[in-house]
């Protein structure tokens, strides 16, 4: 697979999925490992342009060709919809969609 350098702007959000209750309900549990790899792939999908299927949650972001200023992005939107402050370091210390999303689930439900 030839990589790329992609630099993200900002996630469209029509593609990120929408947890939100919007209703002021008590708050919802923490996403699942799942759940947190479905956002991921969808939003490197995204990224690259092509389709969710295509994304290996085994392979590494900078096997994608991922910079590190789409890094940052990543992060950004993921502590968006996550509502919470993650590490800008999260993607070289957990460098694939399956470890990233261990951690954050095991750590929001920590947190829980």
């Amino acid at each position: 697979m030839e990589t790329q350098n992609i630099q993200v702007t900002q996630m469209p959000t029509d593609s990120v999925p929408n947890t939100e209750n919007g209703h002021g309900d008590a708050p919802k549990s923490p996403p699942s490992v799942t759940e947190i790899q479905a956002w991921l792939v969808s939003y490197v999908a995204e990224m690259l342009e092509i389709e969710p299927s295509e994304v290996d949650m085994a392979l590494e972001f900078n096997d994608y060709g991922l910079d590190s200023s789409a890094a940052v992005g990543i992060t950004g939107d993921l502590e968006e919809w996550l509502e919470r402050e993650l590490d800008p370091t999260l993607l070289y210390d957990y460098p694939t969609i399956e470890s990233i999303a261990q951690h954050l689930a095991s750590e929001l439900k920590r947190e829980a």
